[in-house]
Parts: structure tokens; C-alpha cells; sequence
């Protein structure tokens, strides 16, 4: 099995990085290119942007940010927020990115999922999911999308998603822990590597997540201090947690 990985987010709105809590109350915490560099330079496995304002707002600033980011990040990272067609995807991945994630327009044309897996082949395809009790949510949150999460987590995987990201909205910037309920009926029901995401405070935490999901995404807990990343990941291997080495 692949050793978990460690991926910090950094949810960009109008070309800043924000959080929250819940999706709400939305804070500046800097300059995606600046965070995403020093999350590379301090050993993250991964990155993941997800422009939060794009399906809201409509926004054009994707490849922008993504192209800046490829510029000055050596890890390979997703990008996010506004990408509606294959087209919109492959512009991003030309722009530099590695994988593109994908959320709103998948639940609205589930077809767009078997569209990029074609073109661009699985690995490059990450189905995000917002959920709360049981529901998914679409819009950044904003809206139901009428749908129970575990049976759109087995959908994507039918049409051909790589990897799902799925974050627990009620457990979102509150630094309480994971959903593991959540993670664990996952788990049991699809066979794609699963990010948990929503609600790490501390390497306890990312430790229960790992157990359960192939990788954990990291935000509220890193982005005050993004060189925290260096001592959680010594933080884990004493709980046990077999990571990769640093690149």
C-alpha cells in the first residue's frame, strides 16, 4: 500500500487564501503562491488549491493561480473552483497543474467525470464532495445537492474518478478532529483513495484520519504557521504513522 500522504489546502478566493469556519466567516491568510512554496520547502506530499470563489462568482483568476503556483512549487498539486468542461480542465492542467478537482459541475453533468477520465486518464481526475449529515452540498456549500454522500462517492468511482477529497462541513476550520464515522463507511464502499478533510487540530487527529484514508488534508492547522508542518510530521511517526521522506 502507498505510504499516506500529508496535503495542505490552501481555498483561494479572489486570488488569496482564506478560512474559515464551516465555509463561512471567510478570513485573508495570505498569498497562495507564498503559502504553496513554503508548504513544498517544509515537506508536504502534496498540495491542493481550490478557488472557493469560482463557482460562485464565476471567476476567471484558475490558470492564473495555477500557472504562478507551477512556477515556484516542485510538488505536484491540484487546482479547483470553475472548471465546467474537459476544456476548462485541460487549460489548468497546461497552466501546470497536476490533477484538477472537480465538484458543482460534476453533480450538475455527472457525465463530465467520464469526459475528463477519457481525456485526461483517472489519476489526473479528484471528485471533491462537501457533505453534512449525510448530504452533499454544492456552490462552495452554499446549496443541497440532492444526493446521499456515500452513493455519489460509489458514482464517481463508476465513471471514473481517481480520487475523492471529501470534506465534512460541520467539521470544517473547527479543529475538532475528523469525521471518522464518516471515512470508515467510505472506506468500506469504494475503492478509490480517499483525502479526509475538515477538522484537524492536532497530529492525534491526522493520525486517526490516516488510519482510515489514504491521505489528509491540512489547512486551519498549518496556515498561521506553515513551517508546523515539519514538526507535525515528526509528531506522526511517533504516533506510528509511516510517512514518506520529506522530498
Amino acid at each position: 500500500m502507498p505510504l499516506p500522504r500529508l496535503i495542505p489546502c490552501l481555498d483561494v478566493a479572489n486570488g488569496r487564501v482564506v478560512k474559515g469556519v464551516r465555509f463561512e466567516d471567510l478570513r485573508d491568510v495570505g498569498d497562495p503562491v507564498e503559502l504553496g512554496a513554503a508548504y513544498s520547502d517544509a515537506g508536504a506530499d502534496e498540495l491542493v488549491f481550490l478557488d472557493v470563489s469560482a463557482t460562485v462568482e464565476s471567476s476567471a483568476s484558475a490558470l492564473d493561480v495555477a500557472g504562478r503556483v507551477a512556477e515556484h512549487v516542485s510538488i505536484p498539486f491540484t487546482f479547483g473552483g470553475g472548471i465546467r468542461t474537459l476544456e476548462d480542465a485541460a487549460a489548468v492542467l497546461e497552466a501546470g497543474a497536476d490533477k484538477v478537482s472537480v465538484n458543482s459541475a460534476a453533480l450538475a453533468r455527472p457525465q463530465l467525470i467520464e469526459e475528463l477520465a477519457a481525456a485526461l486518464g483517472s489519476q489526473a481526475v479528484v471528485v471533491a464532495i462537501d457533505t453534512v449529515d449525510d448530504r452533499v452540498r454544492s456552490h462552495a456549500a452554499t446549496r443541497d445537492a440532492a444526493r446521499e454522500t456515500v452513493a455519489w462517492a460509489r458514482e464517481c468511482e463508476a465513471r471514473g474518478a481517481g480520487e475523492l477529497l471529501v470534506t465534512s462541513i460541520d467539521r470544517d476550520g473547527t479543529r475538532d478532529g475528523y469525521d471518522l464515522e464518516l471515512l470508515g463507511r467510505l472506506r468500506d464502499a469504494v475503492s478509490l483513495p480517499v483525502i479526509a478533510s475538515g477538522g484537524a487540530g492536532t497530529a492525534a487527529h491526522v493520525a486517526d484520519a490516516l488510519g482510515i484514508s489514504q491521505a489528509a488534508l491540512l489547512a486551519s492547522i498549518l496556515h498561521e504557521q506553515p513551517a508546523r508542518l515539519v514538526t507535525l510530521r515528526d509528531e506522526l511517526r511517533a504516533l506510528g504513522v509511516l510517512l514518506r521522506d520529506a522530498a
